[in-house]
């Protein structure tokens, strides 16, 4: 897969060449995240921070809330290594610090070892000294310890001259069974897709900021298809993962949709089609996944009106169910239409949903048989939606705070405060 870059400095995006010489400035890294999430993970490096000039910490903090991020630079000990996963990163970046002594206290799956090198050799502390290791010889000893490996060809940074295969293939083999990843020199869509299918990733930056390169080229690159039309099958979800229903792709519509963040498929009647543009069924994408074999495409959607079928529901496939339509109903209850709802008067009376909220907990807690459980989860998780309703929080901002959670290392012990057994 494709893994952008955004490398930090000074609270800015830049490209540097050669480690070196800055040749683009990009800005705010909050839209570029915003943008590159859509394809999965980003790679975020605090080129300060491994400079030992400075931290750019605080603006990756709002990095992170924003997309999957693997995080990188100046992370030299456990303790900043934990902090980063349980801010919620997604995996973190260890260059010089990439030792098993530190390594064997963080979560391998969640470690990638950084072997920037220059004629084989790893160079560390932003590239500044060459530790004479050899780069292969670096990673059999470190392959056991860690999740991934990133290798950037320095020489090659920032000049998209393009990838020597016969390396690559020969780190692949050194990596064992962690994940390889490669930056540096990147040129094209068909370089990105020629890595996938040896199974490593490409980190690119450069190409992407110059347009040489966009994120639907590499995608289009990896896919195929068995369609004399060369149609991609395109299943749309909500941020739920129910399924709304079955489009189609090919690359210009994968483009478009891509450039605008919304709905955008092929219509093997109309050509290019943008979903909801004359219903107010609008969708803002919200991610785009391959699946494992490359012939298939998963849009995740936020939808916006009565829903994706033509025929005035929310999916094409069967009723609205599910926690999803309970929080639907309960939005729907408390507007103005039905002001004498259940819902609406919790929304209104003053301390009556506190009160059911404490109420139904408690018999919850208390329940005993399996259909007792159930008849008081089902209440605790009806309150529960209205008290998201007053509070303006979704389902889907729950379940990201659970699985920023559930990325946390450091763990609480959940003692229950003194006041709970009152």
């Amino acid at each position: 897969m494709i893994v952008p870059s955004i490398d930090l400095m000074d609270g800015r995006t830049v490209q540097l060449i050669g480690g070196k010489d800055k040749a683009l400035d990009a800005g705010d890294p909050r839209p570029l995240a915003e943008r590159f999430g859509r394809v999965g993970e980003i790679a975020v490096i605090d080129l300060d921070a491994a400079l030992g000039r400075g931290s750019n910490a605080t603006l990756i903090r709002d990095v992170v809330r924003l997309a999957r991020c693997c995080v990188g630079g100046g992370i030299r000990d456990v303790e900043t290594a934990r902090g980063w996963l349980d801010a919620g990163a997604e995996r973190v970046i260890l260059g010089t610090a990439a030792r098993p002594e530190i390594l064997d206290q963080l979560p391998r799956e969640r470690v990638v070892a950084a072997l920037d090198h220059v004629a084989g050799k790893v160079v560390v502390e932003g590239w500044r000294r060459d530790t004479g290791v050899d780069v292969f010889e670096r990673m059999h000893e470190l392959r056991g310890h860690v999740g991934g490996f990133l290798v950037t060809f320095v020489e090659r940074e920032g000049r998209m001259q393009g990838i020597d295969f016969d390396e690559v293939r020969a780190l692949k083999d050194a990596a064992g069974d962690a994940r390889l990843t490669v930056a540096g020199g990147i040129k094209n869509a068909g370089e990105i897709a020629a890595l996938d299918e040896l199974g490593v990733d490409a980190q690119v930056g450069m190409a992407l900021y110059t347009g040489k390169l966009t994120l639907a080229q590499s995608l289009a690159a990896m896919l195929s298809s068995d369609r004399e039309d060369g149609l991609w099958p395109t299943i749309v979800c909500d941020e739920l993962g129910q399924c709304l229903g079955l489009a189609w792709s090919n690359a210009e519509s994968l483009e478009r949709a891509l450039e605008t963040g919304t709905g955008v498929y092929w219509s093997r009647e109309r050509g290019l089609w943008e979903k909801g543009k004359t219903s107010d069924n609008t969708q803002e994408l919200l991610g785009v996944l391959l699946d494992c074999d490359r012939d298939a495409i998963r849009f995740t959607v936020r939808q916006a009106g009565s829903g994706f079928c033509h025929l005035g529901t929310r999916s094409c496939f069967d009723e609205d169910r599910g926690l999803g339509a309970l929080e639907r109903t309960i939005a729907e209850r408390t507007r103005e239409t039905e002001p004498g709802s259940y819902t609406a008067r919790l929304l209104t009376e003053d301390g009556l949903l506190d009160k059911k909220l404490v109420e139904e907990a408690r018999e919850l807690a208390e329940a005993g048989t399996q259909a007792e459980v159930a008849h008081e989860a089902a209440d605790v998780l009806y309150f529960t939606l209205v008290a998201m309703r007053r509070g303006g929080v979704q389902l889907h901002d729950v379940i990201s705070e659970l699985e920023a959670r559930a990325r946390r290392v450091t763990r609480r012990r959940g003692d229950a405060k003194p006041e709970a057994g009152r």
